[in-house]
């Protein structure tokens, strides 16, 4: 049960590494704009999958589950566009990525759980493979101007972080529930975005497929995936292994041809799945027979 909780857990974060591509495809649809059309999509197959099960629509939750969930998924999204606003978008992004170090950091907090010193050390070594990714080659500086979007860019690797702890301690909360979360987002999205942003409509087929696939995988299948881990799987491992999604993300940009390989992308790999299967060296290094009773 944990780990194959923890395996979907990690589909989560190789769905989110499809996001990059298809955003890019997707056009010049405005931030928010996009997110509430994708969160509408994520939704929709959330309350179509409930309802094959019999369930309802939205399941019903008590209210700290919604404030936990609607948190995190709208929380998380509005600082992140807002610390692109406000700072260079490598800073801004290097310290939004701090949310899976926080996750294993964190974790020690939880009930059950025990923090070792190889999570903390695999979660480092990704996190500086992620630096070598995003900065591009280019130098890394922070500059006093810029303070509003880093502060930003940190409320939203602390917002992601909690709401994935959190998560944790609401287990017996349904992942269908996520269902509701999503639509929440895309409704404060599409409000965000009628009072900032002018409205922009794809154009072409391509755009339009780029959009729903958005919505099928990593705003829509990746949080019910990643909801199911977090509650139920090794919280560790799976916050190590998210530095995994941006340098996936990057090969898949570079075979697509949007990016090219460098000796930089290849010392990122060797660092961020040095780093996940440092973190992971506990489920490696069980026997087969361990594996498979426990999942």
């Amino acid at each position: 049960m944990r780990t194959s909780a923890t395996l979907t857990g990690f589909s989560a974060i190789i769905m989110w590494s499809l996001l990059a591509l298809l955003t890019d495809l997707s056009g010049h649809v405005p931030a928010f704009q996009l997110t509430a059309m994708t969160f509408a999509i994520g939704a929709s197959i959330g309350a179509a999958a409930n309802l094959s099960r019999g369930e309802a629509l939205i399941p019903f939750v008590p209210p700290r589950a919604w404030i936990v969930g609607v948190g995190g998924l709208f929380g998380y999204h509005f600082l992140y566009f807002t610390a692109l606003r406000n700072a260079p978008a490598v800073e801004a992004s290097l310290i939004a990525y701090l949310w899976p170090l926080l996750i294993v950091l964190g974790s020690a907090l939880m009930p059950g759980e025990r923090l070792k010193w190889h999570h903390v050390a695999g979660a480092l070594l990704g996190l500086l493979g992620t630096a070598l990714i995003v900065a591009k080659g280019q130098g890394i500086g922070f500059d006093a101007r810029f303070a509003f979007g880093y502060a930003a860019a940190g409320l939203c690797a602390l917002t992601w972080s909690s709401y994935s702890l959190l998560s944790r301690r609401l287990a017996a909360i349904p992942t269908s529930a996520v269902t509701g979360f999503c639509a929440a987002t895309a409704i404060l999205s599409l409000a965000c975005h009628m009072a900032l942003e002018p409205t922009v409509w794809p154009s072409g087929a391509v755009q339009w497929l780029a959009i729903a696939g958005l919505g099928l995988l990593p705003v829509g299948a990746a949080f019910y995936a990643w909801d199911h881990g977090v509650k139920h799987g090794n919280i560790q491992i799976i916050g190590a292994a998210s530095y995994c999604a941006p340098l996936l993300s990057t090969l898949i940009l570079i075979f697509a041809g949007e990016a090219v390989a460098s000796s930089r992308i290849v010392a990122a790999c060797l660092l961020i799945t040095g780093g996940a299967a440092l973190a992971s060296r506990e489920i490696l290094a069980r026997r087969p027979s361990m594996l498979r009773q426990e999942s």
